[in-house]
């Protein structure tokens, strides 16, 4: 992406001029410039280092008691990620940890921790996959398939599909502002390429230093009504060191 300057960059994605006023040689081949908007996207939402962050789920469904649960989020990278449990109070002391795309559950009443696909449902509409894993550049291979037109703001529509089976979701349609990368929504897709969900970023504001999309609305494609709202907050940047991510670590946080 360095080689061709940001300028460049926001003039292939419909930013600072069309892709007509720069020399041929010099616009992005797509592939790479689809990868430049993922990342740039990917850092809209997480940090690129260590961070923690306190989310909330509330979840929602018809005929149905709302369901709200709470976790805290360490995260180093796209390899290393730690969910804690923090509500409610009778669950405060299950964990999540996530190695490269291995997951496993540290539950207190068993003495092993147990091995969890990154697909399975955590609660409501939310995937393990969903808290473990910040960012979609590492996960899949990105395509650009068109631009939008939403509410007067242009949309690069990227294909997002998945680098192995081990991955959350086996494609992903994402929806990334041209001039400024932040994410609208994404829509994803099982491998039958049947459509499981959509989510949509809102409520952008100064989240761990940056504007972040604060709130996550995801609504179930398949039930109709079912949806859950992610608030997130209290995010900080950390030098999180290796030994927390090891299972011998969370085995005592979990007694």
């Amino acid at each position: 992406m360095a080689r061709w300057g940001t300028a460049l960059l926001l003039a292939a994605c419909g930013g600072l001029a069309s892709a007509a006023e720069v020399p041929a040689a010099e616009v992005p081949p797509d592939g790479d410039l689809a990868r430049a908007l993922l990342l740039r996207a990917d850092r809209i939402r997480f940090p690129e280092g260590g961070f923690q962050v306190d989310v909330s789920i509330a979840t929602t469904a018809p005929n149905q008691e709302p369901e709200e649960r709470s976790y805290r989020i360490l995260s180093k990278g796209n390899s290393q990620t730690l969910v804690q449990t923090t509500a409610p109070a009778i669950d405060r002391n299950q964990i999540l940890l996530m190695r490269d795309r291995d997951l496993w559950a540290f539950l207190p009443n068993l003495s092993q921790p147990v091995r969890l696909p990154l697909s399975q449902r955590l609660t409501g509409q939310v995937a393990n996959g969903d808290l473990a894993r910040a960012n979609f550049a590492g996960d899949y291979e990105p395509k650009i398939l068109r631009k939008e037109k939403i509410q007067g703001e242009t949309y690069q529509v990227l294909q997002l599909d998945a680098v192995d089976k081990w991955v959350t979701y086996r494609r992903v349609l994402y929806w990334v502002n041209a001039g400024n990368y932040r994410p609208f929504k994404a829509e994803f897709y099982a491998l039958s390429g049947r459509l499981l969900k959509t989510s949509y970023y809102q409520e952008y504001e100064t989240l761990g230093g940056a504007p972040r999309p604060t709130r996550l609305l995801i609504e179930d494609a398949l039930r109709r009504g079912h949806r859950s709202v992610l608030e997130y907050s209290n995010m900080v940047e950390r030098d999180l060191p290796d030994k927390i991510f090891t299972k011998d670590y969370l085995k005592k946080l979990s007694r």
